[in-house]
Formats: structure tokens, sequence, C-alpha cells
């Protein structure tokens, strides 16, 4: 069985995104670690700010909250999808959509004062030419900052589902995990090493979130709202049911009075050129 994931592996090809069910899914727990990115950043009044793989736009939008009127957030994704889904959020002349392949980005050398990729870089088919662009069109003696998911055991609210759909898509299993590829914290700084940046820091980042419920956290899911979700929606009604009670199953030990109570940790790294 196939799925189309389409470009960026988040949003079917010709679709809409459901910006609501994807930030339920994904922004409910990355937005937890925005401000921490975009102070590895040095993200500073005035600058021109890049952000790789956009998505829908979250980060860029606390990004121009820093930036202030002189300044200028570009956000880039290989998806359409994605970028139509973060310039209806921002409806604001700083910021500029840019359908681009974060591994051959179309801007001159030295071009931002600040480059961020917020959950996106372990999608990449060539994650270190990935890291070697971003550091092309950063200006000198400026920082990139990137955060990258852990393993899947310290993610268990995407790591229980991605091993639950591979039982029903073996052939699939590679890209399943794909959130997890960078959850080494060695290779990652070697990541950024190999691409020439120094005063490199990576730093483990463990943050907290809560659902009300099994349904709550089930939700955005069923909508089809980012890669594991859309893998979900591919799958035959009944294998979909089975999935469900399985990873209902294996997610009961984070229950406390009904809530489902859950840890994620990621990997935050940053180098400056």
């Amino acid at each position: 069985m196939s799925v189309n994931f389409g470009p960026g592996f988040h949003a079917t090809s010709g679709q809409q995104v459901d910006r609501s069910a994807y930030e339920r899914y994904l922004g409910r727990w990355s937005r937890l670690f925005v401000p921490k990115v975009l102070a590895a950043a040095e993200i500073a009044v005035a600058h021109r700010v890049l952000d790789v793989a956009t998505g829908t736009g979250e980060v860029a939008a606390m990004a121009l909250s820093r930036v202030g009127r002189a300044g200028r957030v570009v956000g880039a994704d290989i998806s359409v999808a994605m970028l139509a889904a973060a310039h209806s959020r921002l409806a604001d002349p700083r910021f500029q959509p840019v359908a681009a392949d974060g591994q051959a980005l179309p801007f001159a050398d030295a071009t931002f004062d600040s480059v961020i990729c917020h959950l996106g870089l372990m999608f990449f088919p060539d994650p270190a030419r990935g890291l070697k662009e971003l550091r092309r069109v950063l200006r000198r003696g400026r920082r990139a900052a990137l955060c990258v998911i852990s393993t899947a055991e310290r993610a268990p609210m995407w790591g229980v589902l991605a091993e639950a759909l591979a039982r029903y898509l073996p052939d699939q299993r590679e890209v399943l995990h794909l959130s997890f590829a960078l959850g080494n914290a060695r290779h990652f700084e070697g990541l950024f090493l190999s691409a020439g940046f120094r005063d490199i820091i990576v730093t483990r980042e463990a943050r907290e979130c809560r659902f009300e419920s099994f349904d709550d956290y089930w939700g955005p899911i069923e909508c089809g709202a980012g890669s594991l979700p859309l893998a979900y929606r591919a799958l035959p009604e009944t294998t979909r049911r089975a999935v469900r009670e399985e990873v209902r199953m294996r997610l009961s030990d984070f229950e406390s009075e009904g809530r489902l109570v859950m840890t994620v940790e990621m990997l935050l790294g940053a180098g400056r050129v």
C-alpha cells in the first residue's frame, strides 16, 4: 500500500491543509520549544530571518514579534499547501512565503541575519546538505538554530503511533520513522560540524503537555493532518480501528484521572557562521 505524503511529507499535494487539526496534532507541542529556538538564533529587532520548513507559520509568527517593524521573516517550505496555510495565517507585509527546497535555497550567500528550522531537518533527503545551505545564506557572525525530535521512546505521542502504523505499512517503515531520524545528539552535532558551523551547542529540551482525553489526542489524527495521520488515513477502515485500539492501549500508561499526560524530548542545535 502506498501513501501520498506529498512534498515535505505533511500535506497531500493539491489539497488544503487543515490548519486547526495540524496545530492540534503538532503545534500544541512544537510551540512549547519555539522561544528557545528563537533565542538560540539570536533574533533581534530589524533582523531579516529565514524560517526553513515554515509549515503553517507558527514559528514565523513568533519571529515577527521579535524583529519589529523594520524586520522581515521569509518562510520557506517545499509544500505549496503548507505555504498557503502560513500565508492565510500571517496577513503581514513583513512575512514573505517562498516555495523552496531547503537543500537548494533560492537566496544569495549571506542574505539573512538569523536562520531557523523547527522540526523540519529530519525530513530532508540529505540533512547535511540542508545544513550547508542554511549556513551559506547566513551572514558572517550570525547564528542558525534548529530543533528536531529526539527518539521515538522520548516522544511517545508520535513514537507509539509510528510503530503501530509500521506493522501495517512495512514498506513505509523508514518514512514513518523519519520524525526520529536525527534523535542522536552526537550525530546532530556532527552535522553542524560538517557544515562548517562554529560555537556549536546541542541541548536536550523536554516539555510536558496534557490531553483532556484519548479522543482529544486522537481527533486531529483522524483528520489526516501530518505525516503519520496521512499514513493512518490511507489504511482501510478496519485496519484504522485496529491501529487506534493499539495506540489507545499503549498510551494508557500515561493516563491520569482520565487525561493523557506525556512528555516529549527534542534536541536543540545552534551554530555560528
